[in-house]
């Protein structure tokens, strides 16, 4: 961005931040900033002190005291120069000028939120509001913004810890049920195997009755029907694929936030 011309470092130097006017018998208070005497005098008899007898600068908030100042002639003589130009103040300013009055943007209003100009100031709308010169408000504002977003990472990676230590866990309860799983699948293979081979020897039996002469047949034919009509068969225990589930929620979770910070 390109410095200021020096005329227009000149018209600001030369202008007067509560009129907005060229200084008239301009007088310096105690923070170095330089005002109109008429402005100055008028704003800290208007105005309440705010420590004693002691009022804020316009410009930076300062505290100066009420009627200690101190001419400023070199001043004077420049705004003199300036005139005998012919220079309008404030016409070099082409940025951050207020819509509604077109005046330079000085001042934070703490209840809107917005920077206004000093006409602003003294409106209705914000003349009880708390005010802060812009820079002041941007320094302090830009600060807040640095720390929640030193908080918001911080907590991000207290997440993130937070996952990666949770997936660790996953994957030893998933080794644990994979294990147990091959466990109990086995266990009902097992059962199934020994009901296969009852009912093999069931089959052969009753095969062998019916092949049988009347008398051989009649011997122990109902023992070998009543154990046919109390066969029942166990089916195997289900395999419930529950945490597998809920592992795959987490790893998609985990793969967001890995392209949240372009792991």
């Amino acid at each position: 961005m390109a410095s200021a011309t020096p005329s227009w470092e000149m018209q600001e130097e030369a202008t007067c931040s509560i009129c907005l006017e060229y200084l008239a018998e301009p007088v310096t208070i105690d923070c170095g900033h330089n005002f109109c005497r008429a402005c100055i005098t008028h704003y800290s008899e208007r105005g309440e002190p705010e420590s004693g007898t002691k009022f804020p600068c316009p410009e930076c908030r300062a505290p100066f005291e009420k009627g200690k100042f101190r001419p400023n002639r070199q001043l004077a003589n420049i705004v003199d120069n300036i005139k005998q130009l012919r220079l309008k103040p404030g016409k070099g300013q082409k940025e951050n000028l207020c819509e509604r009055h077109q005046e330079k943007l000085k001042l934070f209003c703490e209840e809107d939120g917005e920077a206004i100009c000093v006409v602003c100031r003294e409106s209705r709308d914000h003349r009880d509001h708390t005010m802060l010169p812009i820079e002041e408000a941007a320094h302090d504002y830009k600060g807040k913004v640095e720390n929640r977003r030193w908080s918001i990472t911080r907590e991000f990676k207290k997440l993130h810890q937070l996952l990666s230590e949770e997936e660790q866990l996953l994957l030893w309860r998933l080794a644990a049920e994979e294990r147990e799983t091959l466990q109990r699948l086995q266990d009902n293979i097992t059962r199934l195997s020994e009901q296969s081979a009852a009912l093999i020897n069931l089959i052969t039996e009753l095969e062998e009755k019916c092949l049988q002469p009347a008398a051989e047949l009649l011997q122990g034919v109902k023992s070998a029907l009543i154990r046919s009509q109390h066969v029942k068969l166990q089916p195997p225990e289900a395999v419930s694929p529950a945490l597998k589930n809920g592992y795959k929620i987490d790893l998609d979770m985990r793969r967001m936030l890995e392209r949240f910070t372009g792991e």
